[in-house]
């Protein structure tokens, strides 16, 4: 997962926002939401400005270091998160 698509559902979570309600708020589906924010972690300049403008950040917070981070474990495939404190 890219760092702009960790950021993103970071920032909904803090803010209680479910990704439907944010993909309805930018006039898209959940769906068209994901690959807006995928696009091989690049996602064009016009797609990041509607996404901080919706979200009410600057455009760099986008970017911040996402202070949890999830890794799967090489042996046993475990999802681990860790959060920054």
């Amino acid at each position: 997962m890219n760092k702009v698509k960790l950021r993103v559902k970071e920032l909904l979570k803090e803010k209680g926002i479910t990704q439907k309600e944010f993909a309805e708020k930018l006039g898209m589906t959940e769906v068209g939401l994901s690959k807006a924010i995928n696009e091989d972690g690049n996602p064009p300049l016009k797609r990041l400005i509607e996404i901080a403008d919706a979200l009410e950040v600057e455009i760099t917070e986008l970017f911040a270091t996402p202070k949890q981070s999830t890794f799967s474990c090489p042996k046993c495939g475990a999802n681990l998160a860790i959060t920054e404190v």
